[in-house]
């Protein structure tokens, strides 16, 4: 009877994934939540306070707030197709939302968390921001020296692509294992 238990006693119970998957998702919430609210917040304090083109000196010369409306992509790429960016937003939140389920990871959950985040940022200002739905410009506010300016959802989804890099380039997978690269090359020896 004792030889019948073992086998069950040692595989982890049920709750102990079900647990660690709802930390996972809570982190993914988090982040996510976090990176959207605080750009938000940001962006609404920027309107409320400045007007467009205003600059203002935080720690010159390396940081200045500049409001400007920003069409396009960074550096102000296709700004007469802004329409594609609030395609390209909706398509990779949805993508993001579909990965969920292989999520095994608190720092893929971390990555996916900032660039849901972040994508859901710059899309809200595209689709409820002047001048129309679905073609608004997105708010930019933070300057440094020869750089694009930016906003806090830019800032969220370049963090996340370093995160996603550094993991990808580690061979950690999105469920959290762990990918080693070997060599497939066969060494000859011409000793014989």
């Amino acid at each position: 009877m004792t030889d019948e238990l073992a086998p069950d006693a040692a595989q982890p119970s049920p709750a102990k994934p079900r647990s660690r998957r709802l930390l996972l998702m809570s982190l993914f919430a988090g982040f996510a939540v976090f990176a959207y609210v605080f750009d938000q917040l940001t962006k609404l304090w920027v309107t409320s306070t400045m007007v467009e083109g205003e600059r203002i000196p935080v720690l010159p010369p390396l940081l200045h707030w500049y409001y400007i409306r920003n069409s396009g992509a960074a550096f102000s790429i296709g700004e007469n197709v802004t329409w594609v960016f609030t395609i390209i937003m909706s398509v990779v939140s949805i993508a993001i939302l579909f990965q969920l389920r292989r999520l095994g990871s608190a720092w893929w959950a971390l990555a996916l968390g900032l660039l849901l985040g972040g994508a859901l940022g710059n899309l809200t200002d595209r689709v409820f921001r002047e001048p129309s739905f679905a073609m608004g410009h997105v708010v930019d506010f933070i300057q440094l020296p020869n750089f694009a300016i930016f906003n806090i959802a830019d800032s969220a989804v370049v963090s996340a692509v370093a995160i996603i890099c550094i993991l990808t380039l580690k061979g950690i997978g999105l469920d959290g294992s762990r990918h080693i690269h070997t060599d497939t090359r066969k060494s000859t020896d011409h000793s014989a």
